[in-house]
């Protein structure tokens, strides 16, 4: 694959940024293509993490870089997170997974409704990456209705709550130090941090994906794990607003990052087209190519620009859940488009390690569904235009 130092930039996005925003682009891209793009392709064959990465991402202040600075964040643009996302993903969706939970999953709900005691003990160590965390809402039984999770959580005597339950599909789960569960009470649905270390909580690592195979998911299960109230539990938020506030967040992130991986299928499949000689031309020289590669180029610039404004209106603090479910749907179909289109230009080659377009391929396939599937957000947007909620 061809690395390149400027993102595919048709409509002249950049022009746009901020100078700080540019920076955090060209640091990210600059990270992924020197420590990402050279392993990450045994990472997958392999089904490992690259956990030797953690402490350099964090040093680099991409774990919750929108937050307030004096959480030891970098206090960015949502923009800014947002470009960083793309180029996470250029890399792989993975490791864009990984940030992802670390700052929209976990970091924001210690952030939005932690205490202050909870917020100044665990948000520098998560800036960082000397703590990484994991968000427990998804069930075996309850994806796209987490209002029917069976997680319940128990006042005990002394300030004490007790926890059982089971959460599935769980990003960093099993290299988690601590993890936000979700939890039914008989107040309402309640957060809690539990550290990964509390006697009854384990978290076995799930093996045979074809998907996202670079990713750390796990299964949680709690059996009688004991937390204090003081120290665990979320007092900001009570029901199902409060995961679904940290979804948000999340899917902000994954509207950005799908982008990257389809801006690395697209690269590919151009340099690919322009160097591969059919017939004594390039095969860039036909019009069936060039019309894949015009489709591809206008999908991606499309999805860039959706994202962007969706970042002005977020920075501007004017942005709704149903425009941050648009972004998603649409750029993580198109992504999946692009790639699919990709794999069919580099024809056999397409399916080789030596090209990331599988591996991207085979990732979108799981950011597609996860966050809310394509068509939830289809009908998130369906009921904000007709006043009507069909998916009850």
């Amino acid at each position: 694959m061809k690395l390149t130092t400027e993102m595919t930039d048709y409509m002249g996005l950049q022009a746009l940024l901020t100078d700080e925003e540019r920076l955090v682009r060209e640091t990210a891209r600059r990270f992924v293509n020197e420590s990402v793009l050279p392993i990450i392709e045994d990472c997958a064959q392999t089904e490992t993490f690259p956990k030797q990465l953690i402490k350099p991402m964090g040093e680099l202040g991409f774990f919750g870089p929108n937050l307030p600075e004096e959480y030891g964040c970098a206090g960015l643009s949502n923009i800014a997170y947002g470009l960083l996302n793309y180029e996470l993903e250029r890399g792989d969706s993975g490791l864009r997974s990984f940030v992802s939970v670390q700052g929209s999953l976990v970091m924001y709900p210690v952030y939005a409704y932690g205490s202050a005691a909870q917020k100044n003990y665990w948000l520098p160590k998560m800036a960082t990456g000397d703590v990484v965390g994991c968000f427990g809402l998804t069930e075996p039984d309850f994806g796209s209705n987490p209002a029917g999770m069976r997680t319940r959580a128990v006042r005990e005597p002394g300030g004490k709550w007790r926890i059982n339950g089971t959460k599935m599909w769980i990003t960093n789960g099993s290299v988690a130090d601590v993890a936000v569960v979700w939890a039914r009470t008989e107040e309402g649905i309640r957060g809690f941090l539990v550290k990964t270390d509390t006697p009854g909580f384990s978290a076995p690592q799930m093996k045979g994906k074809w998907s996202l195979r670079a990713s750390v998911t796990a299964e949680l299960v709690l059996e009688d794990v004991i937390v204090d109230e003081e120290e665990s539990l979320l007092p900001g938020v009570i029901g199902i607003k409060g995961p679904l506030g940290c979804l948000t967040q999340a899917r902000y992130g994954i509207a950005w990052g799908t982008l990257g991986a389809a801006e690395a299928c697209y690269q590919t499949a151009l340099d690919y087209a322009l160097t591969r000689i059919q017939f004594d031309k390039p095969i860039a020289a036909t019009q069936l190519q060039q019309k894949k590669l015009a489709e591809m180029v206008t999908e991606l610039t499309k999805g860039q620009l959706l994202a962007f404004q969706l970042g002005k209106l977020k920075d501007a603090g004017t942005y709704t859940p149903a425009q941050v479910s648009m972004a998603k749907m649409n750029n993580a179909n198109i992504a999946r488009q692009i790639a699919g289109t990709a794999r069919t230009i580099l024809g056999a080659n397409g399916i080789m390690g030596e090209y990331p377009i599988m591996r991207h391929m085979a990732n979108l396939e799981s950011v597609y569904t996860y966050e809310g599937t394509h068509d939830m957000h289809t009908l998130i947007i369906g009921q904000t235009i007709t006043g009507i909620q069909a998916f009850k």
